[in-house]
C-alpha cells in the first residue's frame, strides 16, 4: 500500500509500487487501458481480452487500486477502470525500450603499464 513519505521511508514505496506491478496480468490491464480511448475501460473489456477468471482479474485490479495504479468508478451495471498518472504509462514504456535495446557493450578496463624508477 502506497502511504505518505513521512510515515514509511519512500524506497518501500517504490517497492510496493513495483510489487503491484509484478504480475504479467497486471501489466496487461495496463496495456489494455493505455491502447483504451482516455486510459479508461469497464471490466468486461479485460475480460474480452484476456485470458483470466473474473474473480482473479478482481482481485488484481483491487492490487492495482490500492496502490493508487488505476482509479474505480461505477455507471449503472459497469464498473469503468483508470490509470491514474500517465507516469505509469510511461514507466511501462521505459520497461519496454530496456528490455527491448541492445546489450551494452562491456566496458574495458585499460590498464596503464608502470616503469620502475
Amino acid at each position: 500500500m502506497l502511504l505518505e513519505p513521512r510515515l514509511m521511508p519512500l524506497y518501500e514505496i517504490k517497492a510496493n509500487l513495483f510489487k503491484s506491478l509484478g504480475h504479467p496480468a497486471r501489466i496487461r490491464v495496463l496495456e489494455l487501458l493505455r491502447d483504451s480511448e482516455d486510459n479508461t475501460a469497464p471490466v468486461s473489456h479485460f475480460l474480452d481480452y484476456m485470458e483470466i477468471e473474473p474473480s482473479h482479474l478482481s482481485q488484481h485490479l483491487k492490487v492495482l487500486r490500492k496502490n493508487r495504479v488505476v482509479s474505480s468508478r461505477r455507471d449503472g451495471a459497469h464498473v469503468y477502470y483508470t490509470v491514474t498518472d500517465d507516469g505509469i504509462l510511461e514507466l511501462l514504456d521505459v520497461a519496454l525500450a530496456f528490455l527491448t535495446a541492445d546489450p551494452a557493450p562491456k566496458k574495458t578496463t585499460k590498464v596503464l603499464a608502470t616503469t620502475g624508477s
